[in-house]
C-alpha cells in the first residue's frame, strides 16, 4: 500500500506565542512539507514577527524559507497598536535570543504564494493564522488564486455557536478584526476555504498540566513552548481567572490534519468592514434569498461548529513529542 502524500503547506501568520506552537505542529507532523512562511503584523510589528519566523525557523532546522508580507492593514482596522499584554513587546513572550544569522528570502509575501501556486497548482494548502492581508494581495495579483490552492484553512471569526461572543469586540475576533477588507475579499473570492473560529478554539484549551507533558516530551520544542507560554498563562489567569488559555492557532493546523476532528457547516460569510460591528464574522445560508446583493455574490465556504477537543490536544502533544525522539527533519 502506497504512503498518503505529505500536504505541501504555505504557513500565513502573524507570529506570537500560539502561532509558534502551531508553526512547531507543522514543522514536526509527519504528514506535512512546510514550503513557506509568510509573515504578516498582528501579534506584533512586522519586523518582530518576521524576525520571531527566523528564529523558530533557525533554532528547529525548519527548511521553509520566510517571506515579509505587510506591515499594516490594508483599511480601516479595530484598534491601534500591538497586543503586547498577550504576547509580550517581541511578540513571543519577551524570551530573549541573538538576532537569528538567518535572513529572509527577498520575495514578498504575496508573491511567493502566487508564485508557489502557480509553479504547484491544486497541490498547495495555505494556512493562515493572522489578518488576512497577505492573502487578499495575493488574491489582487492572481484572481486565479482560488482555483490554483488545493485548500485553505483560516484561524479567524466567530459565530455566536453556544452563546459564544468576540475577543476584541462582542462580535469579533482579532484576526478578522485586524483587517476586515482584507478578510471579506478572501471570504467571496471562492477559495476552498474552513474557518477555524474562537466558537471552536475557545472549546480547546491547554493548561499547565499539558504545557508540562510537553515540556517533558518534547525536547527543546517542549522547553520553547513552556517558557513563551509564561505570559500567555499570566494573561488568561489576570483575564479569565484560571490558569488556561484557548489552542488558537494550532486548531487550524489539527483542521487540516484530521478534519474529522471537527464538526463544519456550510455557510456564506461576509464581514462588516465599517461601524460599531466592525470585524464581525456574519453567516448566511447559501442560496437564500436574501434583500441584499452582497449575499449572492458570496461562495460558500465551511465553517468549524464543533471539535473533539481532547482528541486535538492529543494529536499535537504526539507530534510534538517526535521532537523529543529525534523525530525533526
Amino acid at each position: 500500500m502506497s504512503t498518503p502524500a505529505r500536504k505541501r503547506v504555505i504557513f500565513d501568520t502573524d507570529i506570537g506565542i500560539d502561532d509558534a506552537m502551531a508553526l512547531l505542529f507543522l514543522h514536526y507532523s509527519p504528514d506535512v512539507e512546510l514550503v513557506a512562511i509568510t509573515s504578516v503584523a498582528g501579534n506584533a510589528s512586522i519586523d518582530d514577527t518576521t524576525r520571531n519566523a527566523l528564529h523558530v525557523k533557525e533554532r528547529f532546522g525548519i527548511a521553509a524559507p520566510v517571506h515579509r508580507g505587510a506591515a499594516r492593514a490594508s483599511g480601516p482596522a479595530l484598534g491601534e497598536g500591538y497586543p503586547d499584554f498577550v504576547h509580550g513587546r517581541n511578540g513571543l513572550g519577551d524570551l530573549a535570543f541573538d538576532e537569528p544569522a538567518l535572513r529572509e528570502d527577498p520575495l514578498p509575501a504575496a508573491e511567493a504564494i502566487v508564485a508557489l501556486a502557480m509553479a504547484h497548482p491544486g497541490e498547495l494548502s495555505l494556512v493562515a493564522v493572522g489578518r488576512l492581508t497577505n492573502i487578499a494581495a495575493a488574491l489582487a495579483l492572481c484572481p486565479r488564486l482560488p482555483q490554483l490552492l488545493r485548500e485553505v484553512v483560516v484561524m479567524g471569526g466567530v459565530f455566536g455557536v453556544d452563546g459564544q461572543g468576540g475577543n476584541v469586540s462582542p462580535v469579533a475576533e482579532a484576526n478578522i478584526a485586524g483587517d476586515p477588507a482584507a478578510a471579506d475579499a478572501v471570504f467571496v473570492s471562492g477559495m476552498p476555504l474552513t474557518l477555524v473560529g474562537l466558537d471552536v478554539t475557545a472549546k480547546t484549551r491547554m493548561d499547565e498540566s499539558f504545557i508540562r507533558q510537553l515540556r517533558e516530551r518534547a525536547g527543546d520544542a517542549g522547553e520553547f513552548i513552556y517558557r513563551t507560554t509564561r505570559l500567555y498563562f499570566d494573561f488568561y489567569e489576570q483575564s479569565d481567572g484560571s490558569r488556561d488559555c484557548p489552542i488558537h492557532d494550532s486548531s487550524a493546523v489539527a483542521c487540516l490534519l484530521a478534519p474529522s476532528l471537527y464538526r463544519t457547516r456550510s455557510r456564506v460569510v461576509r464581514v462588516a468592514i465599517g461601524g460599531i460591528a466592525i470585524g464581525q464574522t456574519v453567516a448566511g445560508e447559501p442560496g437564500a434569498d436574501y434583500v441584499s446583493d452582497a449575499w449572492r455574490e458570496a461562495p460558500p465556504l465551511q465553517i468549524c461548529v464543533d471539535v473533539d477537543a481532547d482528541a486535538v490536544r492529543q494529536l499535537y502533544l504526539e507530534t510534538l513529542a517526535l521532537a523529543g525522539k529525534g523525530g525533526g527533519r
